[in-house]
């Protein structure tokens, strides 16, 4: 049997956001993806768990905060540790940052 071969927006529900974020995850090398012919980009299970790093637990967040200009690092900071109160507010357990 084929291995399960995840779509962009299959993943994006997975971490709760959008496929063009996944996408650009695909092409910036972060998560090995699969080029289909006039399809969707494909993730295959196996490496959907080797870029968690484990199957996906519950409680395990990914958290995304960006600001436009180096000089407001102080408000990326107060973003983080907004973002991580609200998930461990919602219960989750574990967050990790994208870059």
């Amino acid at each position: 049997m084929p291995e399960k071969l995840y779509t962009t927006g299959e993943v994006a529900k997975i971490f709760g956001v959008s496929y063009v974020a996944v996408k650009n995850w695909a092409y910036s090398g972060k998560i090995k993806s699969l080029k289909r012919p006039a399809v969707n980009t494909g993730i295959l299970k196996a490496r959907l768990k080797k870029f968690l790093g484990e199957e996906a637990p519950k409680g395990r967040v990914a958290i995304y905060a960006r600001v436009s200009s180096a000089d407001q690092k102080e408000d990326l900071e107060r973003q983080k540790r907004r973002l991580v109160d609200y998930a461990k507010s919602k219960g989750a357990t574990n967050c990790f940052f994208l870059a």
